[in-house]
């Protein structure tokens, strides 16, 4: 039996722009989704005891059997021949917009390398969830599988010629808590990257000025990160939910959780991931902040995640 695990992950600038070549910035958390790989006798079963949002897997289900037959041809098997059975769970809940379906990628790419004796690096099992993640996102920048496969804090820059992406390790001083609030909404990420770009090649005018706000943000937030000036990486993250709003990957549900956790004290608060639902994340360091932030949240019935940011692969 092969066995293998991906990191959840926390976009923290740059969701959507990345897709056109806009740096972005990308955490791992300490959430994994876990899979094991066995062998069968006939055809690909996948026993999905992930636990997340209503109606996830159902929705997921279709995409994510194209996700595998995508990664199998990538690692070189015939999914047409493949008998394998899948089991898929760990502590990463199903929530859209923490990279879930990322995790899962990574963590059966390197389950089925185990269980076929393929001494595969972490440059091939990232190319192989890369194309696992297409079945989900129609053109992802590649930065959740990224995330799912180094862990730790990325730079990432999406090379638009087809060439390497860049993808650049970050080092904070020390992982920082946030909190990850779930709408309940369960989100389709390709149609949400397939809208902001058409309305970018149907309104240029208004678009491209914004993109380029999303790259003067990017800058500034590394820098920041770096140097462990958290008040502004704050400021930066609220910033950078204006302009997701102007794309429209907003919604009500996420705009209230953004309001709700500035209003306790988060740091800075912004939607994560595709947006149309799925979750926010709140800047929240120390653990009374992170408590309070996510005791509100659940008061209003919401589920939550408490987290960190910057966590290493181990």
């Amino acid at each position: 039996m092969g066995r293998g695990a991906g990191f959840g992950k926390v976009i923290l600038f740059g969701e959507h722009f990345v897709v056109h070549g806009i740096p972005g910035i990308v955490s791992a958390i300490d959430s994994t989704a876990d899979a094991e790989v066995k062998k069968n006798v006939e055809g690909i079963i996948v026993n999905d005891e992930r636990k997340g949002a209503n109606g996830y897997a159902a929705k997921k289900r279709t995409q994510q059997k194209e996700s595998i037959e995508r990664m199998l041809r990538t690692m070189g098997i015939d999914p047409k021949k493949a008998s394998l059975e899948i089991w898929l769970g760990g502590n990463l809940p199903g929530f859209s917009g923490i990279g879930a379906s990322a995790a899962s990628s990574v963590a059966i790419a390197r389950a089925i390398a185990k269980e076929f004796e393929m001494d595969l690096s972490d440059g091939r099992i990232n190319e192989a969830a890369y194309e696992a993640e297409k079945a989900y996102a129609g053109n992802p920048s590649g930065i959740d599988n990224t995330a799912a496969t180094y862990g730790g804090l990325i730079w990432f820059k999406k090379n638009l010629s087809g060439g390497p992406n860049t993808i650049e390790k970050l080092n904070i001083r020390e992982p920082v808590e946030i909190i990850i609030g779930n709408t309940g909404i369960v989100a389709d990420t390709k149609e949400m990257v397939a809208g902001v770009a058409a309305r970018k090649k149907n309104n240029p005018k208004k678009y491209n000025p914004l993109f380029k706000q999303a790259e003067g943000i990017a800058f500034p937030a590394r820098k920041a990160l770096e140097e462990f000036n958290l008040k502004k990486v704050g400021k930066l993250m609220n910033e950078n939910h204006h302009l997701l709003r102007k794309i429209e990957v907003s919604c009500k549900e996420l705009d209230y959780l953004v309001t709700l956790a500035r209003e306790q004290g988060a740091f800075g608060a912004k939607l994560t991931g595709g947006g149309g639902g799925g979750c926010m994340v709140a800047l929240t360091p120390r653990k009374e902040l992170q408590e309070a932030v996510a005791t509100a949240m659940e008061k209003e019935g919401f589920k939550v995640l408490r987290t960190k940011i910057g966590i290493k692969k181990t």
